[in-house]
């Protein structure tokens, strides 16, 4: 076949992570179907299920397989002879009288029904190619519907997370503003009794006020996020309360993540493989176009039945044409377009080579950010953890000096900033865990296992599209791919149409 066999391209893949010597991550194989599982959180596996059955941006990217698999057929049809016809005509004709005619009518019926097939002759290899494209086309589609299925499981579980996050937040600045009002009313029970100014009490209303304004903000954080995750679970945005129900606070990561070898990115990830089916697909588009520079041969057919009343004749007799024979057909005067055609071609190869290697290096540094978020999340917590203790103790202290007059009332407003602060900073760092637990294995491209032995679109959808259009064969509706596909799962090259 004319035009160039696909080869994968080099690129530069880490022997290993950065952090291999840590005790946060393994480099071990490792399945990553339900990586959320590790969270021990069944409401968050209930979500992703959920979303996996009603997200609409999954359900658009299966009907692209659909339509994919669909163009596949076109192509695999252009293999076979190209025309096929059959025609009839009837016609009623008059001559005109002033012509010098034999003695006949000069109005009459004609019928004619005749066949024509033509066949272009692939010798070069340019059909194959059209269907080795539109079959990695195909698989590229594939791949493309299991990168939404990764974001949308990263998206509902780092959602999720951050609702749970802001929950905690909330408790906390309820807590503290309980504590700032009892503080409050220590120091107007002291300028009541004329031991302090006003100041104390103006102080006091002035830390209340501000820690009371983050309720509100928090609220919106979290009113956005439910909306998120509304929209990721396929419904208009509503208050979740009872999908949320079950479990409470911030999920608890495991100590170590399974990340495997920087290589397994590229059998992994289905960006990569993506981006490889196109540069794939764009490659046979290379040798599609160089066949325009061959001539093409073609056998070419046809048989007619020809009948009329005139004279003697008679509509039911008539006679019978035919004639067969090849056919070339070569553009030899194209003025360079056929040739920069292939240029073109070849140029958009090139950029989806780079595309691809540019992807692999992109793979590599979300898995770092994520490896790098998740463990180094861990050591602020736990320092955050000792500041929250010590926060504590100062503040209690603090108040205790203050109500018994030997300490000023900014020792007491400084050591309920701080603890506010601490514990705050705290929730926050405690929700990075599992965000950077997400991150890694979204990067890694965990989670579109979910789709092996499960249909691209639900039944309903079927329905709703075989209800308006003949998708004959089963496969079609239902097409059948490999795990995650590559460049070598592309199909057979002769295959019978799909009617």
């Amino acid at each position: 076949m004319v035009g160039p066999d696909f080869k994968r391209p080099p690129v530069e893949v880490a022997t290993d992570w950065m952090d291999a010597g840590s005790g946060t991550i393994d480099s071990g194989r490792a399945q990553y179907r339900d990586w959320w599982s590790s969270l021990d959180d069944p409401v968050l596996s209930k979500l992703i299920d959920l979303a996996y059955e009603r997200n609409l941006s999954l359900l658009s990217a299966g009907v692209r397989v659909l339509e994919a698999r669909a163009q596949l057929g076109v192509a695999i049809g252009e293999i076979y002879p190209q025309q096929q016809q059959l025609s009839a005509t009837a016609s009623y004709n008059r001559i005109p009288v002033s012509v010098p005619y034999a003695p006949i009518d000069n109005t009459f019926w004609q019928l004619t029904l005749g066949a024509q097939v033509g066949w272009e002759l692939d010798l070069w290899g340019k059909v194959r190619r059209g269907i080795e494209s539109a079959s990695s086309a195909f698989l590229a589609s594939v791949a493309a519907y299991d990168d939404v299925l990764v974001t949308l499981t990263g998206d509902v579980a780092s959602t999720y997370v951050r609702i749970r996050t802001i929950d905690v937040q909330l408790d906390i600045a309820r807590e503290n503003i309980l504590r700032q009002q009892k503080a409050l009313a220590i120091a107007r029970a002291r300028f009541a009794g004329g031991v302090v100014t006003r100041r104390d009490v103006y102080q006091a209303e002035n830390v209340l006020g501000a820690t009371e304004a983050t309720i509100p903000q928090l609220t919106i954080e979290r009113r956005k996020a439910t909306n998120a995750l509304s929209v990721l679970l396929g419904m208009p945005p509503a208050p979740l309360d009872d999908l949320l129900a079950g479990t409470s606070g911030i999920p608890v990561a495991p100590a170590s993540l399974a990340v495997g070898i920087p290589a397994d990115l590229l059998r992994r990830r289905p960006d990569v493989r993506k981006a490889e089916l196109q540069a794939a697909a764009q490659s046979a588009q290379i040798g599609l176009a160089k066949g325009a520079l061959f001539p093409s041969f073609s056998l070419i057919g046809s048989i007619g039945r020809l009948s009329s009343d005139v004279g003697q004749s008679s509509l039911g007799s008539g006679s019978v044409g035919y004639s067969a024979g090849p056919a070339i057909q070569w553009n030899i005067l194209n003025y360079g377009q056929i040739t920069n055609n292939v240029r073109v071609q070849d140029a958009k190869l090139q950029g989806l080579l780079v595309d691809y290697r540019n992807v692999v290096l992109k793979a590599q540094q979300e898995v770092e950010n994520g490896i790098t978020e998740f463990s180094q999340s861990r050591v602020e917590a736990a320092l955050l953890q000792t500041s929250v203790v010590a926060a504590t103790g100062a503040f209690q202290i603090a108040l205790l000096q203050y109500k018994e007059g030997t300490a000023d009332f900014n020792v007491v407003l400084s050591a309920e900033e701080n603890l506010y602060k601490a514990q705050n900073s705290l929730a926050v760092a405690q929700g990075n865990i599992p965000l950077g637990l997400i991150k890694a294995y979204r990067a890694l491209g965990g989670g579109w296992e979910l789709r092996n032995g499960r249909d691209f679109v639900p039944l309903a959808t079927r329905e709703e599209m075989a209800a308006r259009t003949d998708w004959g064969a089963p496969e079609l509706l239902r097409p059948q791919a490999p795990g995650l596909p590559g460049p070598e799962d592309v199909g057979p090259l002769f295959r019978p149409p799909e009617w």
